[in-house]
């Protein structure tokens, strides 16, 4: 009868050393095994890639919109003129409005803003540009814009002229210290009606946020200059409102309306980018899926390779019982075999995607160099470049998926291996 072993005892880990080792006479078995290896490597690879990839590119869209945009914008619910039929949501008590707004708590900064489309031009270049009028002294707390290390020229001279996005200033060909013009259809009012207005003024700043749409577009004038511009004399647009948990704006909706007036209304940075931020969450659940059954494959193939192990070794199994060893012990050394596969291919996996992940910058440039350039449209995709952000969670999950997986079909050829009759494996010795 055979005797009880301690599980995964030292022989039960030598004779699955023995198996695993590649032998010329089972040529076949060994391919299967590299095969097995190679494809859990490589679906773990492409797991936390495609993780890193996703994390990155959710975090630098959120980051550019939190960094360059208000977290709240607050706004009259307007009125109508009289004189032109328009509506009219211009703020007139805007100072008393920002003070009130400003001690609710949680807030960390209000800025009045005055808004605008008008047209950029120099020389013979136009742009459609929307024009922000700003205190100088609020503009240098936005994030974004505010980064010495990604902007040209001096922040510290707003006042005295216009800072613009790179990708206004590359449109229209101007660098710092040159002029451009900015035209707005609504200009000066005369007795034979409204004309354009047209001023010029010098390039003191170019700030590049991270987005395409908003260095594309973007232009700050002094607040008081604005509101000349503008016809808004006494009055604001908008509030722009900084938060310290833009994650939870929802919550600060109702302070911040009891604070602002009867006729405000709020708009979050919820509102304007949650449908997007929700049509990220779906693809990363239908990808993460996807790759679940690419992994699942890839493990499948454990399977087949333990599937002709078992029957190369059915003559070794069968004097293993008949020497005394339990089911138990057949069962675990053939589980050990595919484990080792699975556990030694989801190794290399996350490695692999770990430095993916790290190294994406010059990998992407490598790409981007082969494919001769304009692999990664900004103009389609927002951003600059193909982020990348290493999360332990989700090298956790590829880790936990592949290794379950693995374990999980390798056990059905191992429990056949140690119900095999040992009479029938040797009759035929």
């Amino acid at each position: 009868m055979a005797r009880s072993t301690p599980p995964f005892a030292a022989f039960e880990w030598m004779i699955a050393w023995r198996y695993l080792r590649a032998k010329r006479a089972e040529g076949g078995v060994s391919v299967m095994t590299w095969i097995s290896l190679v494809g859990i490597t490589l679906a773990v690879f492409a797991l936390i890639a495609t993780l890193s990839v996703r994390s990155g590119f959710r975090a630098e869209f959120v980051d550019t919109i939190l960094g360059a945009n208000a977290h709240v914008t607050i706004y009259n619910a307007g009125t109508v003129d009289a004189q032109t039929g328009r509506i009219d949501r211009t703020i007139e008590d805007y100072q008393a409005m920002a003070a009130r707004v400003r001690d609710v708590s949680g807030v960390t900064r209000v800025a009045p803003l005055v808004k605008g489309q008008v047209m950029a031009s120099a020389r013979d270049r136009n742009a459609g540009v929307q024009v922000f009028g700003i205190a100088p002294e609020d503009l240098r707390t936005i994030p974004r814009v505010a980064d010495p290390e990604t902007s040209q020229g001096d922040i510290a001279q707003f006042d005295q002229g216009i800072a613009i996005g790179s990708g206004v200033a590359q449109e229209l060909g101007v660098t710092v210290g040159e002029r451009i013009k900015l035209i707005s259809p609504n200009g000066v009012k005369t007795p034979l009606g409204t004309s354009p207005r047209v001023n010029a003024y010098e390039v003191v700043y170019i700030f590049t946020a991270g987005r395409y749409d908003i260095d594309r577009v973007r232009v700050y004038l002094p607040f008081a200059e604005a509101q000349s511009f503008f016809n808004r004399d006494g009055r604001a647009d908008e509030l722009e409102v900084m938060v310290e948990a833009p994650e939870n704006v929802d919550d600060m909706t109702l302070p911040l309306l009891r604070a602002a007036g009867e006729r405000s209304q709020i708009w979050t940075w919820q509102d304007s980018s949650g449908s997007f931020l929700r049509a990220l969450e779906v693809e990363d659940n239908v990808m993460f899926v996807i790759l679940s059954i690419l992994v699942l494959i890839a493990a499948m193939n454990i399977t087949s390779g333990l599937i002709m192990l078992v029957k190369n070794k059915g003559r070794d199994i069968g004097i293993l019982r008949t020497m005394g060893l339990s089911e138990g012990s057949v069962l675990r050394i053939f589980f050990i075999c595919g484990a080792f596969t699975g556990l030694i291919g989801t190794a290399a996996g996350v490695i692999l995607g770990c430095l993916f992940a790290i190294y994406i910058d010059p990998i992407f440039s490598f790409v981007n160099v082969l494919m001769g350039g304009q692999v990664w449209d900004p103009s389609i995709r927002g951003i600059y470049h193909l982020p990348a952000q290493l999360q332990a969670g989700d090298v956790l999950s590829a880790v936990v998926l592949s290794l379950g997986l693995s374990f999980v079909v390798t056990i059905f050829p191992a429990r056949r291996a140690a119900r095999m009759n040992p009479v029938e494996a040797l009759r035929y010795e």
